[in-house]
């Protein structure tokens, strides 16, 4: 069975520590426990970076090797078309995902490239959003 790619964008990586009020507490590390957990057996491919050419390169190689992703693109979602490009490529369930409700927050967040070729979305949840997406994502894969 193809991996679950579990893709997350700039500043993820400072979860726990950034604006605690609205991201929670949990650790990026935690949040791969959840969904290694959440994912039991099923191989899971989760990475965070901050760079835009890396995140793309590795929708590239879910493409070829992913059974689904679950993408928390952070900031990228409001401004990367060149990410909405790569994941119109992938021919699996794609799950965007947000930590905080993304339509109660400031204007320039209530756009999103990515909801536009996304399976599901799932926002405001908090990093238990992690969790929902990954059971979510094995039942589009049965």
């Amino acid at each position: 069975m193809k991996p679950i790619y579990i893709l997350n964008g700039p500043n993820l990586n400072r979860l726990g520590k950034r604006e605690p009020e609205i991201y929670g507490k949990a650790t990026l590390a935690d949040v791969e426990g959840f969904c290694r957990e959440a994912a039991g057996d099923h191989a899971v491919e989760f990475r965070q970076t901050n760079s835009e050419a890396e995140f793309i390169g590795w929708i590239h190689e879910a493409i070829d090797e992913g059974g689904g992703i679950i993408i928390n693109p952070a900031a990228f979602t409001f401004t990367s078309i060149a990410i909405l490009d790569a994941l119109k490529m992938f021919k699996g369930p794609i799950i965007e995902l947000h930590i905080s409700n993304i339509h109660k927050r400031e204007p320039y967040y209530h756009h999103s490239y990515v909801s536009k070729v996304a399976t599901a979305v799932i926002a405001g949840l908090g990093t238990h959003g992690y969790r929902v997406a990954t059971g979510s994502m094995l039942e589009l894969l049965k």
